[in-house]
């Protein structure tokens, strides 16, 4: 009985740090939608990793970017979060978001922890099966 409750205790403890884990992942994401939508680049930038800082080198070119090449993100309707994968060792948020024209898109955030915090380290486009479109 001792083990059985053992088990129990870590396998909650488990999930309750994976769910904490999605919210704070989830955060970051809807942060930098928010930052999108009030056309706040260098705070979208701000929830952006090392490497895609150092891929768009300042605000204005990661704000272009996005605007260009991601305009559901930069102006989202609806959003919803789908269930959080781990492949590899590392985190995927895929997320469904809504453009201005009603169009759905599946998106894959690459997610990466620095210094205890989430960090989107790459977007690319699905298609509605979960494939690279």
């Amino acid at each position: 009985m001792k083990t059985l409750t053992l088990a129990a205790a870590l396998w909650l403890g488990l999930a309750m740090g994976a769910v904490a884990q999605s919210d704070d992942i989830r955060q970051t994401i809807r942060s930098q939608l928010d930052a999108f939508k009030s056309d706040d680049f260098a705070t979208a930038y701000d929830y952006a990793s090392p490497t895609i800082k150092n891929v768009f080198r300042n605000p204005e070119m990661f704000g272009h970017m996005v605007q260009h090449g991601y305009p559901m993100v930069w102006r989202p309707g609806a959003v919803v979060f789908l269930d959080i994968e781990e492949r590899d060792g590392r985190v995927f948020q895929p997320v469904m978001i809504e453009d201005r024209s009603g169009k759905v898109h599946v998106l894959e955030y690459k997610m990466i922890q620095i210094e205890n915090e989430w960090q989107i380290d790459g977007v690319r486009l699905l298609d509605s099966d979960g494939a690279i479109a």
